[in-house]
């Protein structure tokens, strides 16, 4: 047993005496979702057209996207094309062909010529607004193009629907796969959903609806967020864009408290990490701080401002809903930075005006090319190790520390009275600053987290986490291809064997859900 170790086992005793316990009945297990691009392995909807890419102008000779400008409308739907050009729209760029066979049908109103790119779709029948297509994704993936459309009648409104899917999406949007997986989570957490780091929508106006042409735009709109939780029967976690004026809050609210099931809370978080220097929340958080002279500090000026507005938030929504029922307020911290967590919980009483503290929870690595204080292991060297030594101190150093932060972040919590929540969690495994090119590092990773040791070390994390007296954990995040960005989702494809996952098998079973998971048969 390392010096280390042993150091944190005996805190974690002494903090487990005197720190205060939270009670609570069952587990509760949230997720965060993975967002909105065409390369979505998750593939949530069943019109696949709802995750295709933004249409770009593309002319023959020229590279990706560089035809001439085209036109669209207030909803993304192209109005007019120029001579010479069409408009071009990827579907389904998902690599291993981790998507569904079989006959998609297409339908759009307007008048245009509509036709398909890419060795996956060939068209079985066409006629004006309706198309039958063939997809085969072992031949590739697929793309959508609009050559001509009649500005006068443009064409929009375009679905691409999987097989059997054509007479009930309307009804219901979603796969059936993506809702049996989640079905019981007590939260889902829309961060990426909502494509909440850098958003620019400020205003009302700006938002996503339910009418865009494609959701990788600006993000899933709130009506169909609003739809999955009722589905489900699970509290949503919506994070309001830091440019957000006071109406589009107000607006926000009212569409919640609308549709929302009366059953169901909505957690509300200002953006997402506004702590973290690497999101545009960040420096726009800090320079606004300092503009309003919050603190004669500028390094906390980030800190407070979150507070600030976070609270300025909860009051429009208390407002709205008339009272504070039926939303959960969050003030979200860095986890195992007391200092910043004290400092916001703690400006100008926002503690008191909240309901839970948001921390990330995860345990891991983070690996650079070249040593330095925060990371002291270069990736060469990690990279050396082999799993069994990889593994042996996530156990003995890196859950332990961990465990402690947890404890000490309970502690700041309960002193104010507020609830100990995960909005993120998980492994965290990943190279960075020149470490995430290193191949061997990251097979490294890759094979750890396939290992059943992941789904012991998970577990053990969460027995951390209930020792803490942690409520809701929200893993981060569902069903994401691993790359040498992270190794984040759960699974890697909507087809993958949910059994082949020790980190999924981990957390059903530590929330009491069924560990045996619908998987469709892949074609």
């Amino acid at each position: 047993m390392t010096r280390s170790f042993r150091a944190a086992v005996l805190f974690a005793l002494f903090a487990s005496m005197i720190f205060p316990q939270v009670a609570r009945s069952a587990p509760e297990l949230g997720i965060n979702l993975a967002g909105p691009n065409d390369w979505n392995t998750e593939l949530p909807f069943v019109d696949v057209f709802r995750l295709s890419r933004v249409f770009s102008s593309q002319k023959t000779g020229a590279k990706w996207g560089e035809g001439a400008p085209l036109t669209f409308d207030a909803s993304g739907w192209v109005t007019s094309i120029p001579p010479g050009c069409w408009a071009e729209a990827p579907m389904c760029s998902i690599e291993g062909g981790h998507f569904p066979a079989g006959e998609y049908t297409v339908t759009y109103d307007g008048r245009g010529v509509v036709e398909f790119w890419g060795g996956a779709a060939r068209v079985v029948s066409s006629e004006p607004g309706r198309m039958r297509i063939d997809v085969d994704p072992r031949r590739g993936v697929f793309h959508i193009r609009i050559r001509e459309t009649d500005p006068s009648d443009y064409v929009r409104n375009i679905r691409v629907v999987m097989p059997g899917f054509a007479d009930s999406v309307a009804e219901n949007p979603w796969h059936p796969t993506f809702l049996s997986r989640w079905k019981g989570v007590k939260c889902i957490r829309f961060m990426d959903f909502m494509m909440t780091n850098g958003s620019k929508i400020s205003r009302w106006e700006e938002r996503p609806t339910v009418e865009d042409a494609t959701f990788t735009r600006c993000g899933v709109a709130l009506e169909t967020m609003i739809d999955l939780c009722n589905r489900l029967r699970a509290d949503p976690w919506f994070c309001i864009p830091h440019l957000a004026d006071d109406d589009f809050v107000r607006r926000f609210a009212e569409v919640v408290k609308a549709r929302l099931d009366p059953g169901l809370r909505a957690y509300i978080e200002y953006s997402n990490e506004v702590w973290n220097s690497g999101f545009p929340q960040h420096r726009y958080a800090a320079a606004r701080g300092a503009e309003l002279g919050l603190t004669s500090k500028p390094g906390e000026a980030v800190w407070v401002f979150t507070a600030w507005r976070s609270v300025q938030i909860f009051r429009i929504f208390e407002e709205t809903f008339g009272g504070r029922d039926r939303f959960v307020r969050v003030l979200p911290a860095q986890s195992g930075n007391l200092y910043m967590t004290r400092t916001l919980l703690d400006f100008q009483g926002a503690s008191k005006q909240a309901d839970v503290l948001a921390i990330a929870p995860y345990f891991g690595m983070s690996v650079p090319q070249q040593p330095n204080k925060w990371s002291p292991i270069p990736a060469a060297e990690v990279a050396a190790w082999g799993v069994d030594r990889l593994f042996n101190h996530l156990e003995t150093v890196v859950v332990p520390e961990v465990n402690i932060r947890m404890q000490e972040a309970a502690k700041l919590a309960g002193q104010r009275g507020l609830t100990l929540v995960a909005y993120e969690g998980g492994q965290h495994l990943v190279g960075i600053q020149g470490g995430e090119n290193d191949k061997a590092l990251n097979a490294l990773f890759r094979t750890a987290n396939l290992d059943p040791r992941m789904g012991e070390l998970y577990s053990e994390n969460l027995r951390g986490w209930e020792s803490a007296g942690g409520a809701l954990f929200c893993h981060f995040s569902s069903v994401a291809r691993w790359s040498k960005s992270g190794f984040w989702g759960l699974l890697q494809s909507y087809d993958e064997d949910p059994a082949s996952s020790p980190k999924l098998q981990a957390l059903l079973k530590w929330a009491q859900l069924p560990e045996s998971r619908d998987s469709p048969v892949h074609d």
